[in-house]
């Protein structure tokens, strides 16, 4: 490990010389500017924002090491490759490490030749590691993915109330910093009062991702409509309920020629990291994945997050399709979703007892159910005013969405349900209400029932989704473990005494007229570049990934490769003007790329 060289004494020098950028996203240089000051602050700032940034700029200006308190180990060793590869040392040390690995990192960080320090938080209850941290001068601790210290956050992890009990280990308290992407007002009190924040500055800059475009689907057969939007052959992930689910769903995926493969906490480490590698490394286009895998991901240019079936709450769902287009491009969230998948989700919880459960997974519910934007569906969920009230970026703002009113329907269903005995599951209901032919129906009393056959003109699918559009509303509910059965419920009393009208969600087929729109939108961040120049130094950058051993992002991103191939920059001057690109990634990768671009306009203009 090498230390800095003549370092920058500015934050503004400092974003040029290693980061390659000339100006600041958003919120950014005001959290530096605080943190400088010697402010604590806390952060909350969408996924692609930079938030690693606000930390990382004073690390480098302030005296002695920083330490980054983070929760995934595949992610901190990303962040350290990627800061080495600027030519910022920094170190991670965690529970995965060989014991040489580890030596290595004590030895640098005693040496006061590391800048930044990524610790996991299980670290800061060994007497080891509290001693050594003890003997460092530590100037600033930045504790990522803050929300983990909430019992309301979506990822609660109790390790994280630990980490004010490092202050006790130091001869001065450092400067706190927290920063997550996903934290409701409850959740921000918790940090500010676990972490013991004082007077902490605090930046919002909104939860808003313009380039994602939010899809909600309810597929009549999911694998089908997986594989059509895995056609585009672009870097995805697939998040899964279960881990069964998981790895069905990458076998078929490589049956049908989709290399992908699963990743999930059953899953032994080794066999994890080479999914995790072969993922980075573009050797496979998809990862199958429970929500285990969501924090740790740091592929800038993963272009579709597909969730197979609905998380349970909405912070969940925002982090992981978050993952999408770190790289400011354009990339697509779309969520599978339906009504029997909702009903066996509200029965688990229910089963359960957990009331925080069903209140998030309610608000799950209602963004499933909803016919207003996406977009600001959620920005509201997280206390934001969305700036306008048609986002042209989601399914239910180019789409024709109605609700249908099936109050008849469901008065059939509630008459049905009380006329079994209310003994009966969903699939026998809908079988009786369809006449099925059935001998354990028509040969018994079930026949006889005057709800016998009344929806039989209405296909047994769309029976069983009504039914489990009632469960979800509160009209039915479902009791028993082994074989749980369906119960009226009080709010049924009204709708089958005609008090109360009953409608579900529908969406009519797309316009044409809109379908144009979007794709003239899906393509704005890409026009005007040389396509076939950009395939060529995707193809310098994965040799360059695998001489260096460093997943392929970590040289240059998509946007950045872009930009090259937007203005065919040759010299290290004009090299130097691209977004993205520093000193040290100049001297080290630039003359492939320059070398590249020269050779291609001499063919062009042959």
């Amino acid at each position: 490990m090498h230390s800095l060289e003549v370092a920058p004494q500015t934050k503004k020098g400092v974003l040029a010389a290693y980061y390659g950028y000339d100006h600041f996203r958003p919120g950014q240089e005001a959290i530096i500017d605080a943190i400088l000051s010697g402010r604590d602050a806390m952060a909350i700032m969408p996924t692609s924002a930079g938030k690693s940034l606000c930390f990382q700029v004073p690390a480098l200006l302030l005296p002695g090491v920083t330490l980054v308190i983070s929760p995934l180990i595949s992610l901190m060793q990303d962040q350290v490759s990627s800061l080495e590869a600027m030519g910022i040392p920094a170190v991670l040390i965690n529970s995965g490490q060989s014991l040489e690995e580890n030596r290595q990192a004590v030895t640098a960080l005693r040496s006061g030749r590391v800048k930044l320090a990524y610790i996991a938080p299980e670290r800061l209850s060994n007497d080891y590691f509290l001693n050594l941290v003890s003997q460092l001068e530590v100037s600033l601790v930045a504790v990522d993915e803050a929300h983990c210290i909430s019992q309301w956050g979506n990822d609660f992890r109790p390790s994280y109330q630990a980490i004010p009990h490092l202050l006790d280990y130091l001869d001065k308290r450092p400067i706190m910093a927290a920063f997550t992407a996903t934290a409701t007002q409850q959740v921000r009190q918790d940090i500010v009062h676990y972490l013991g924040l004082q007077k902490p500055f605090e930046m919002v800059t909104g939860f808003d991702r313009p380039n994602l475009f939010f899809a909600l689907e309810e597929p009549s057969d999911k694998m089908r409509r997986l594989k059509e939007l895995l056609a585009s052959g672009e870097p995805s992930i697939v998040y899964c309920a279960t881990r069964k689910d998981v790895e069905s769903v990458a076998s078929k995926l490589n049956q049908s020629g989709i290399k992908a493969r699963p990743y999930h906490a059953g899953m032994d480490m080794l066999d994890r990291h080479a999914a995790q590698r072969a993922f980075q490394f573009d050797e496979i286009q998809v990862v199958v994945a429970t929500n285990a895998f969501g924090m740790g991901i740091d592929k800038s240019n993963v272009r579709q997050v597909i969730h197979y079936a609905m998380p349970k709450d909405l912070e969940s769902y925002y982090q992981e399709a978050g993952r999408a287009g770190r790289d400011g491009e354009d990339s697509r969230c779309t969520l599978f979703y339906s009504d029997r998948d909702i009903m066996t989700n509200v029965y688990l919880i229910e089963q359960g007892g957990d009331p925080i459960g069903r209140q998030k997974l309610n608000e799950m519910i209602d963004y499933c159910r909803t016919t207003q934007c996406l977009r600001g569906f959620m920005l509201r969920y997280f206390g934001e005013s969305p700036h306008e009230t048609n986002c042209q970026s989601c399914t239910n703002c180019t789409t024709t969405v109605e609700q249908v009113d099936i109050t008849v329907s469901a008065q059939k269903i509630l008459a049905c349900v009380y006329r079994m005995g209310q003994r009966y599951g969903l699939t026998k209901v809908a079988e009786v209400l369809k006449g099925s032919q059935k001998a354990d129906i028509k040969g018994t009393y079930l026949a006889d029932l005057p709800t016998y056959g009344l929806m039989k003109d209405i296909p047994e699918v769309q029976i069983k989704r009504y039914i489990s559009a009632l469960v979800v509303e509160g009209y039915l509910k479902m009791v028993g473990q082994d074989y749980p059965i369906l119960n009226l419920t009080s709010k049924a009393k009204s709708v089958l005494k005609g008090q109360e009208q009953v409608s579900i969600k529908h969406t009519l087929a797309m316009s044409i007229a809109k379908m144009s729109q979007v794709k003239a939108r899906g393509n704005e961040s890409h026009d005007a570049y040389d396509q076939v120049l950009f395939e060529r130094l995707r193809q310098v950058r994965y040799d360059l990934a695998q001489k260096h051993q460093v997943p392929p992002f970590i040289i240059f991103s998509d946007a950045t490769l872009r930009a090259l191939c937007r203005h065919f920059p040759t010299t290290e001057t004009a090299f130097l003007t691209i977004s993205g690109v520093g000193q040290k990634k100049l001297s080290q990768y630039g003359y492939d790329f320059m070398k590249a671009i020269e050779d291609y306009l001499v063919e062009k203009n042959q």
